[in-house]
């Protein structure tokens, strides 16, 4: 009888281990079109800032390149790509999201296009608050390939080891300067990192088209980061 039972819950723990398995989503389920597409050559396109804070904007894009590089992407140089947007008209993303992308794919000849939109980006306590979308197009057919979203808080408090009444006034004046703008510009590099770490490894990186069985991570996150 007792082995019975033994056996039955081993039964039961493996169906139990086996589902869990089972609904683990890899990075070949999860962006089935970015391998499918296998792009090579990225357009990073300027924000689209849906907050008042207006330097969000700029914050954000001159970020976004650097772990899309890192993960075996060539991206067109954002200084060069700003001013040819800006000469063509074309620094509002808003635009063109919902509009054919070839004009870029034959101008850069670039294979997709990164876009981002900015839900909410403020100061909140001792720290910022982000909430960010982010999807690649394909520049050929202007399907999403890549889909995800992070709602991030980067904490900058200054905790001091003092408890004088001094040192928390110290602290607190501190914990003001660090929101400004090399803050901001710290909290779009995190939010950059937390989104991309995910994507599949570009040709120029060693796991190129090696990377399918890893287990993917949510689309939509929430991280708290310091």
């Amino acid at each position: 009888m007792i082995m019975k039972k033994v056996l039955y819950f081993l039964g039961f723990a493996a169906l139990f281990s086996s589902c869990g398995t089972m609904n683990q989503i890899t990075r070949g389920d999860q962006y089935a079109k970015m391998y499918e597409e296998q792009p090579v050559v990225l357009l990073v396109m300027p924000p689209i800032n849906n907050t008042a804070n207006v330097e969000a904007k700029d914050l954000l894009y001159t970020s976004i390149s650097r772990p899309l590089a890192e993960a075996g992407y060539y991206v067109i140089s954002p200084l060069l790509a700003m001013d040819v947007l800006k000469a063509e008209s074309a620094y509002d993303s808003e635009l063109f999201v919902d509009k054919s992308l070839t004009m870029f794919k034959n101008y850069f000849g670039c294979d997709a296009v990164v876009f981002s939109e900015i839900n909410s980006w403020a100061k909140k306590g001792f720290g910022i608050q982000a909430d960010i979308r982010y999807f690649i197009k394909s520049a050929a057919t202007g399907e999403i390939i890549f889909d995800r979203s992070c709602d991030l808080y980067l904490d900058l408090s200054v905790r001091s080891q003092n408890n004088s009444v001094l040192a928390s006034l110290i602290d607190l004046a501190a914990s003001a300067i660090n929101t400004a703008t090399t803050d901001h510009i710290e909290a779009a590099r995190k939010a950059n990192y937390f989104i991309f770490r995910d994507i599949p490894r570009g040709k120029y990186s060693p796991q190129y088209d090696k990377d399918q069985s890893v287990i993917a991570e949510e689309k939509n996150i929430r991280a708290t980061v310091k």
